[in-house]
């Protein structure tokens, strides 16, 4: 589920190789910016790949012609999923929240949200959702409660908004965010909000890589560093 830059694609690689991964079931691309897109052209070129899922707004950009190219070598149909399909992998359940009637100038409030849940735990991975997007799930009447957030758009004010974090009352929040980054993310208001939720928060910036495994009862929680 997503893949970071372009400049990503060699760490993606050799993270998929040292967990001796071979073939990929699913693929799922959040949206088009080339900072999620980016990095899936990898696994797409050097392993086979069963099914991709991504939104029907495309980008004319390098990194997303590539990830289209790659797939259709494949033999690809890249797939649009609709709120409320769902998948089943591993003992999981995957289900899939896709923003209706936004307008497409903001590419952030393309992106599709998925739920994972695992006998009674869950995960939310929100892409680069922003408020407009969250309150349009919402209103969908999707079932947002999840143990475990990928909070959207690395931390960025416009995300992660109160009444979107009552809906998904998160015990854990997973922030993808870059070390001293450009953009200041994450936001200090974000981080305001998610305190007062009280969700511990872990930061790839801090942490390093976060990995979190599920049993179906209990979440464990390993990151590289501190």
């Amino acid at each position: 589920m997503d893949g970071g830059n372009a400049a990503d694609s060699s760490l993606l690689f050799s993270y998929l190789k040292k967990l001796n991964v071979t073939s990929i079931d699913y693929m799922i691309c959040s949206h088009a910016h080339e900072d999620h897109v980016g990095g899936l052209s990898a696994p797409l070129s050097t392993m086979e790949v069963k099914n991709v899922f991504a939104h029907k707004k495309e980008s004319t950009s390098k990194a997303y012609n590539n990830f289209k190219t790659k797939a259709a070598e494949q033999g690809l149909e890249i797939i649009n999923p609709q709120s409320g399909d769902t998948i089943s992998f591993g003992g999981c359940t995957v289900e899939f929240f896709v923003p209706a009637g936004l307008g497409s100038s903001n590419m952030n409030n393309t992106s599709i949200i998925c739920k994972v849940t695992f006998g009674n735990t869950s995960f939310l991975f929100t892409g680069d959702a922003e408020r407009e997007e969250e309150q349009n799930i919402i209103e969908q009447g999707c079932n947002l409660r999840a143990d475990v957030l990928k909070v959207g758009h690395h931390g960025s004010e416009t995300s992660t908004s109160y009444v979107f974090l009552r809906e998904v009352m998160p015990k854990y929040s997973v922030i993808s965010v870059g070390k001293k980054n450009s953009y200041g993310h994450p936001s200090e208001a974000v981080l305001s909000r998610l305190s007062d939720e009280g969700s511990e928060v872990f930061r790839t910036d801090l942490n390093g890589d976060i990995i979190m495994e599920s049993n179906g009862t209990n979440i464990s929680i390993t990151t590289q560093k501190n």
